[in-house]
């Protein structure tokens, strides 16, 4: 992109409790990759100036998501889209699944039907049914049917470099995350320092991904760990919330309970007989927003007995906008301090 002129990008800007969702709708290159993970790779390897400049200041910040509506090659898929952030592209991202599937319903990329619409989303870790409430033609709430989460690893022991040694398990939600309770490291969720939470969620994340290999039954573009959460440690069922944090993408901070984030701590609760299908609860982050969540079914995913979650918000439009690059800005592509 360097020196060239390019094509302005228009977004549709979103929030999900708290949490941005930049929803490019048009200026992107056209990706010729044949299935979504494809075109995951041709964006990283071609279009990443691109990223960097939607997600980075001085158009960004470090903690912008966004999510790239690209064409579906699942036969059932009314749309498909890349996630992307600060550091990368990730598999799976709830909360913006959520914006996705009102956005879809309110630009009527799939039509609307009442009391619920279903909005089915590729997303690059597969699938996703996103149930959109429908109420005088308005879309509200939204609900997502995961694909099959899983306890990857349960109590294993990392050694880290501030932290001393660390207990945690290993869930998949759509994508990898490190899962403990925060007071097992002297923190709080709700109480300790954003500051504090992120060092910690970094420090693990790095050590948890040296020590423990992962694999995914679908494909090795899923297997890497995309951060830590950090929780109140109430895992078994109850009408109380269960507090929250998570910490991805390096030290980019969830503001939402984080969708994929809870599908994982649904699937380690259900590993270990903390919660039953049907129970619904609720899930509080850092914001006091609340996403709910519930094993929605029992399936399989390789060797891993797995679940189904359902976990559902509602989001929020907040702007739209268009981007634009001069070519001799030295800082076009980016930048971001922290």
């Amino acid at each position: 992109m360097a020196g060239q002129a390019m094509q302005p990008i228009e977004t549709v800007e979103m929030h999900t409790a708290g949490e941005p969702v930049r929803i490019i709708v048009s200026g992107w290159p056209a990706l010729s990759g044949v299935t979504l993970l494809d075109k995951r790779r041709e964006a990283r390897e071609r279009h990443d100036s691109l990223r960097r400049m939607l997600m980075e200041e001085p158009r960004g910040h470090p903690d912008m998501y966004g999510a790239l509506l690209v064409e579906p090659d699942h036969p059932e898929a009314h749309l498909a889209v890349l996630f992307m952030h600060n550091e990368g592209y990730s598999t799976m991202c709830g909360h913006a699944v959520i914006a996705l599937g009102r956005y879809a319903v309110d630009k009527g990329l799939v039509p609307a039907t009442e009391p619920e619409t279903v909005v089915n989303i590729e997303c690059p870790c597969g699938l996703v049914r996103a149930h959109v409430a429908v109420s005088d033609g308005r879309p509200g709430s939204v609900r997502f049917d995961s694909v099959p989460a899983f306890a990857f690893a349960r109590d294993r022991l990392v050694e880290t470099r501030d932290w001393g040694p660390v207990m945690l398990d290993i869930g998949y939600g759509g994508a990898f995350y490190a899962v403990l309770p925060a007071d097992s490291i002297g923190l709080d969720v709700e109480h300790s320092s954003v500051r504090d939470l992120t060092d910690a969620g970094e420090a693990i994340a790095l050590a948890a991904a040296e020590q423990i290999r992962l694999d995914h039954p679908d494909s090795p573009d899923l297997a890497f760990l995309y951060g830590t959460i950090l929780t109140d440690g109430r895992d078994a069922w109850e009408e109380a919330p269960t507090r929250n944090v998570c910490i991805f993408a390096g030290r980019q901070v969830d503001r939402s309970p984080t969708g994929s984030g809870v599908t994982a701590r649904l699937a380690l609760q259900h590993a270990r007989g903390l919660i039953r299908p049907g129970q619904q609860r609720l899930f509080r982050s850092v914001t006091g927003q609340d996403f709910t969540g519930e094993v929605a079914g029992e399936t399989m995913a390789g060797r891993h007995r797995a679940i189904i979650a359902r976990v559902g918000g509602r989001a929020f439009y907040t702007g739209r906008a268009q981007f634009d690059a001069e070519p001799d800005d030295p800082l076009r592509e980016g930048f971001l301090l922290r």
